[in-house]
């Protein structure tokens, strides 16, 4: 009878450690999902960024007049450029004011008939318009590991294990109202 109490008790003790231990393993699991998926982001961001100022360049000698459009162009993407090591909210933030320049820019580039037929600046303007369509994916990709994430370290009983090893909310990457629409260019 003796002996049968320790073994119960040190059963009892190797399943709460073994629990314990998957938990944990979990929330690293999904915190490293959250993290590769804001990866993702980053790669397709960095893409835009780069594409920017060859755009700004394709279109400038065309729009002698416009240079407080194209300033402001590259004013956003530096911002951009800057905000993306700050995190989701202020990524999110700067990459907001980068499309609505970008917009600006477009609608301009509507006045100047030589750059609607310039190939160059269609190609710019449609991997532009490609790799928009992959941050709003890689951007819900990151907002549903983030959901999955935050929901995992706020429930029972991986709250308990969160809140004692560290794991916190992760933000989500919001999209200006609207921007989930891929800007329109008719350049015909």
């Amino acid at each position: 009878m003796e002996l049968i109490v320790p073994t119960v008790v040190i059963a009892v003790i190797a399943m709460v450690v073994f629990a314990i231990v998957a938990i944990y393993n979990g929330l690293v699991r999904a915190r490293l999902r959250v993290d590769e998926a804001w990866s993702q982001i980053d790669v397709q961001l960095k893409r835009r960024h780069d594409l920017v100022p060859n755009l700004v360049n394709a279109v400038r000698g065309y729009m002698d007049f416009e240079q407080e459009t194209l300033t402001a162009v590259t004013n956003a993407r530096a911002a951009a450029v800057s905000a993306g090591a700050q995190g989701p909210t202020q990524a999110a933030a700067a990459e907001n004011m980068l499309t609505s320049t970008l917009r600006s820019l477009f609608a301009v580039v509507e006045n100047y008939p030589e750059l609607k037929a310039n190939e160059n600046v269609l190609a710019l303007q449609e991997e532009l318009t490609t790799t928009e369509n992959r941050i709003s994916f890689a951007r819900q990709h990151y907002n549903a590991t983030t959901r999955d994430y935050n929901t995992s370290i706020a429930t029972f009983p991986s709250v308990l294990i969160a809140r004692q090893f560290g794991f916190d909310g992760r933000d989500f990457f919001d999209a200006e109202p609207g921007a989930e629409v891929v800007p329109e260019v008719q350049l015909r």
